[in-house]
């Protein structure tokens, strides 16, 4: 099977063990890092995913995984949380973080600027746009090197 046909197929088994779970995905990457595969899985939750999300999760679909024995070579599974400063890789995590202050990199300047902070207003596949001191900037995905999310502390 190829990497993408991995993605999505265990995509498919995660969604009723997330349903059950009332978790949603955030993303399956299959790599291959070292000499080593890895199948991660990104799990989240309204509420914040705890490591006993992750280790439920991680037990059904390793179950599922070996009952249909879909990846024909060694690999490691890992189930996570992508965490507070989030990478923005696809349209759909662009169109869930809108209102959002996110961290930006870019390939080539944008208003002079390669690195910089703003608020996620829009997303699409071609581009994003952010506001950053109260200018609205339009940036071409293809031009974006990193985008994700910043840790913003909450008062209590």
């Amino acid at each position: 099977m190829k990497r993408n046909d991995i993605e999505e197929h265990t995509k498919e088994l995660l969604a009723p063990i997330l349903e059950v779970q009332g978790l949603s995905l955030w993303d399956v990457e299959y790599v291959h890092e070292g000499q080593d595969m890895y199948l991660r899985v990104y799990i989240d939750k309204e509420s914040g995913v705890a490591i006993d999300d992750c280790v439920a999760v991680s037990r059904a679909l390793e179950k599922q995984l070996d009952a249909e024995d879909v990846i024909p070579d060694a690999y490691i599974l890992e189930v996570s949380s992508p965490g507070l400063t989030r990478p923005l890789k696809k349209t759909v995590d662009f169109e869930r973080s809108i209102g959002k202050l996110i961290e930006v990199k870019t390939f080539q300047p944008v208003n002079g600027l390669k690195e910089f902070e703003a608020i996620l207003k829009e997303g699409s596949d071609q581009e994003i746009r952010v506001e950053k001191d109260g200018e609205i900037l339009t940036i071409e995905r293809s031009n974006l090197a990193k985008a994700r999310l910043c840790y913003v502390e909450q008062d209590n």
